[in-house]
């Protein structure tokens, strides 16, 4: 007995897609989602429908030179996703700093639970986030808030693995120096900052 056919990889969609451009949808439909909301905490929710829309239509007219040898697209999808960030730069500076203003995330605010702690501690957070460089900041948020593995950051970056590394460890060491020096940060607080500085 055989059950219903695998579902294709985002490779197979990929390469299908070339003769048959409407497949393509198939990648949308699995992560787009993700990089709206991915982009959505690096920019606000006005931002993020424009990154993620301008992400796949560079992914689809850039289709034929993906490498299909790669059977997730996600690391591809960030990487497209994180250039476009990264011509926002000034716009991510300007929302990580009014997050430190409020301590609101304006993306978890609607389904968090909004203690008191976690407010308090998103505040320095976002200030920290907002002092580290563009490479140190997009190694450790598409860890962190895109869940991506330390090769496929490297994937989506275009950068080695040995930089993905030192540029996460010198993000998270700044992070880490930046809670502790802020007065309203207490360690005991939440558990929102655990994995950005371990």
């Amino acid at each position: 007995m055989t059950g219903p056919p695998a579902a294709p990889d985002d490779a197979e969609v990929i390469a299908q897609s070339l003769a048959r451009p409407d497949v393509f949808a198939m990648l949308y439909d699995r992560h787009a989602s993700d990089i709206h909301r991915y982009a959505a905490r690096r920019l606000g929710e006005g931002a993020a429908e424009d990154i993620m829309a301008e992400t796949f239509l560079i992914a689809f007219r850039g289709r034929r030179r993906y490498d299909t040898s790669r059977g997730s697209a996600r690391p591809w999808l960030y990487g497209i996703a994180a250039k476009l960030i990264g011509g926002h730069r000034r716009s991510e500076e300007r929302a990580l700093r009014a997050m430190a203003r409020s301590g609101e995330d304006p993306l978890a605010a609607p389904w968090s639970d909004r203690s008191d702690d976690r407010l308090a501690a998103q505040a320095p957070l976002a200030g920290a986030l907002a002092a580290l460089s563009p490479g140190d900041r997009h190694v450790l948020l598409l860890i962190a808030w895109a869940d991506l593995g330390y090769q496929e950051v490297a994937e989506a970056l275009g950068i080695p693995l040995g930089t993905v590394r030192s540029r996460l460890n010198r993000a998270r060491r700044k992070v880490r120096e930046a809670l502790i020096a802020d007065p309203a940060f207490t360690p005991d607080a939440t558990e929102l900052t655990t994995s950005w500085t371990k």
